[in-house]
């Protein structure tokens, strides 16, 4: 467990025990960082984690406050079941098209909190950080500018069956370069660009070559006799058509 996965747990657990209620606002980075003798970039990277459990809400200007209590999940860290490329051709299915409405409904805060997630994606790289936090919040970020509850919850959902796929952990926890995601920080700018330019067709388009070029990247780094290797059994989302 990484040390932001720790202090994100016993954030969680006083949420749970009732010193935080829903409405109550957290301590600042600076304390919580003093609190638990880390530094405020590690506190980033917990927020960042309850933030995607929709635990908490970062308030610009304002502060960290709890929006809902926490269940107690003894399936958290369960194996979902699924292949890494049966996740993949379902997230090209479903994100492609939550990109193209994305770029229809996405509102100017909306766009503000997806570049603040690619500006994070930046500074992990830069800092040699291999965490891929801001990567998932991207893109439920993406899918929460929808303004659409269920398509979000969808993507939230794919999501947290990838982090539960034994394969797509172990695939990660055997490769030692991660300089593939530099070219992700890319594809989600190009994805940005388009739905700020309000242009679904491109939006669309470029989703569906980010998650290719992660599916590529995948076979790269697969081992092919592993017996949960689903690779073979999935094809690639047809290419959307311009029309």
């Amino acid at each position: 467990m990484r040390l932001y996965q720790d202090i994100g747990n016993k954030i969680r657990t006083d949420i749970l025990d009732g010193k935080y209620q829903v409405g109550d606002r957290l301590p600042p980075e600076r304390d919580i960082a003093e609190n638990f003798s880390v530094s405020r970039s590690v506190v980033r990277e917990t927020l960042i984690m309850l933030e995607l459990e929709k635990l908490i809400e970062v308030r610009k200007g304002s502060g960290v406050y709890v929006v809902q209590i926490p269940t107690e999940d003894k399936n958290r860290n369960a194996d979902s079941g699924y292949g890494p490329f049966e996740l993949m051709q379902a997230r090209q299915l479903l994100e492609s098209e939550v990109a193209a409405f994305a770029a229809m409904q996405a509102t100017k805060t909306d766009i503000i909190k997806m570049k603040q997630a690619i500006d994070q994606e930046r500074q992990a790289l830069d800092n040699g950080s291999v965490d891929e936090s801001a990567d998932e919040l991207f893109h439920c970020l993406l899918a929460q500018s929808t303004q659409n509850s269920v398509l979000a919850n969808m993507v939230y959902e794919v999501w947290q069956a990838r982090k539960r796929s034994s394969m797509w952990r172990g695939l990660h926890s055997h490769t030692v370069d991660f300089s593939y995601q530099r070219q992700w920080l890319d594809d989600h700018q190009r994805i940005l660009r388009a739905v700020t330019r309000r242009d679904a067709k491109q939006a669309r388009q470029e989703m569906w070559q980010h998650l290719e070029n992660v599916k590529h990247k995948l076979l790269e780094i697969s081992d092919v006799d592993d017996p949960a290797f689903d690779g073979y059994l999935f094809e690639s989302v047809p290419a959307p058509q311009e029309t």
